[in-house]
């Protein structure tokens, strides 16, 4: 394996990861309230981080998408500025780390990044309540550099399902299929991590522009409502898209699916939200973990689910979004993003192609969003910016 992996940061070195979703923005208004000078990313942050730059460096990442992620009870107006207050700390980042970290909104940019040696920051903004049902709201978000809509997170909003909730427009509503039609109008990414399946599919028939899941895995390989069913992969073909595999152990192990819904509910049990990262939830999740010792993801499982993917997609469709400090459980040897190398290594165990990897790693993701820049210009040639409303 030591040989696998001298080889997987070679291939690193040329063809460095796009990950599709970090929730490194969000970890820092939990913990910190954005106080970089309490959370140094240029220094070692393991102790209350999966993120930070010399990890990013060790792991080979040449471009993340950050997540401008807000709770989805968070809603109105109050999820429009907890949404620009993300943006604003990406922002920051991009500036006190510039000579890491180039603020990136097109594919050229992301050439250009990989490049200079620096790592290509782009944002994605999770959940289609951030916008406050406003198409205006989209187009300032896209304006702020924003690149890709996650169109739900865990519950519905008021135009379409997400795959954790009970259903209630059965895909997209009427102004869901707008939402869409601007996003490839603007050149915004639809991503359908997070979405019911009649939504991905309903997405899939209107967008004229490849789609991505920042960080879903094979439906087929572990039965979560958060993964992709094999009839949705088989299409990505067709439109262009682009799956990211996550590491989540829940939605990659299937023995966790059981043991994080008991963990979920012990936090909830102490008064906190699940996914509460802050050091009192952290401590509440350990102390759960201690007591009912968890089953335990590798980089094999993560595998397992890509070689499916695959299979049914294809190697054009296929990428990595690990999710980090988005949850509080990792894979043993995907821990933090320093750990990328351990599955190429075990992918190049699997004897899949160095052209394959790179494909993996990094050509897919930049393709799919020069495509999506492609539909635009088109797009914005033949019709101006809509004003449907809801």
């Amino acid at each position: 394996m030591t040989a696998a992996r001298d080889a997987a940061r070679e291939l690193l070195a040329e063809w460095p990861v796009v990950d599709g979703h970090n929730d490194l923005p969000w970890a820092l208004r939990e913990q910190v309230r954005y106080d970089l000078d309490r959370r140094d990313v240029a220094t070692d942050q393991s102790a209350s981080l999966h993120t930070d730059i010399p990890r990013l460096r060790a792991g080979g990442v040449g471009a993340q998408f950050w997540s401008v992620y807000v709770r989805s009870d968070y809603t109105g107006d109050h999820a429009v500025s907890a949404t620009l207050e993300q943006i604003d700390v990406v922002r920051q980042l991009t500036d006190r780390y510039a000579a890491d970290l180039a603020p990136a909104r097109t594919a050229d940019d992301m050439e250009a990044a990989r490049a200079e040696g620096r790592i290509a920051s782009l944002m994605g903004a999770e959940g289609g309540h951030s916008i406050n049902n406003s198409l205006a709201t989209l187009r300032a978000f896209h304006d702020l550099g924003v690149r890709y809509m996650t169109l739900t997170h865990n519950d519905n909003n008021d135009w379409a399902d997400s795959a954790t909730d009970e259903p209630r427009h059965h895909g997209l509503s009427a102004f869901g299929e707008e939402v869409v039609r601007e996003m490839n109008r603007c050149g915004m990414l639809v991503d359908l991590s997070h979405v019911s399946p009649d939504t991905m599919r309903d997405a899939l028939r209107v967008s004229t522009a490849p789609v991505i899941f920042s960080h879903s895995s094979a439906r087929a390989v572990c039965d979560h409502p958060r993964n992709i069913p094999d009839d949705v992969l088989a299409q990505l073909p067709a439109n262009g898209g682009v799956a990211m595999a996550t590491f989540v152990p829940k939605f990659v192990l299937p023995a966790a699916v059981a043991w994080t819904l008991r963990a979920d509910e012990n936090m909830r049990a102490h008064g906190l939200h699940h996914l509460d990262t802050t050091e009192a939830g952290m401590a509440v999740q350990r102390a759960f973990e201690a007591a009912n010792p968890r089953p335990t993801a590798t980089a094999a499982t993560v595998a397992d689910h890509l070689d499916h993917m695959r299979e049914v997609a294809g190697i054009d469709h296929i990428g990595i979004g690990g999710d980090f400090d988005g949850t509080a459980f990792t894979p043993a040897d995907l821990a933090d993003v320093a750990g990328y190398p351990n599955l190429i290594a075990e992918l190049l165990d699997r004897k899949w192609s160095k052209a394959d990897l790179a494909k993996l790693t990094w050509q897919n993701a930049v393709r799919a969003l020069r495509a999506a820049e492609d539909v635009s210009r088109a797009e914005r040639k033949l019709r101006g910016p809509s004003n449907v409303t809801i």
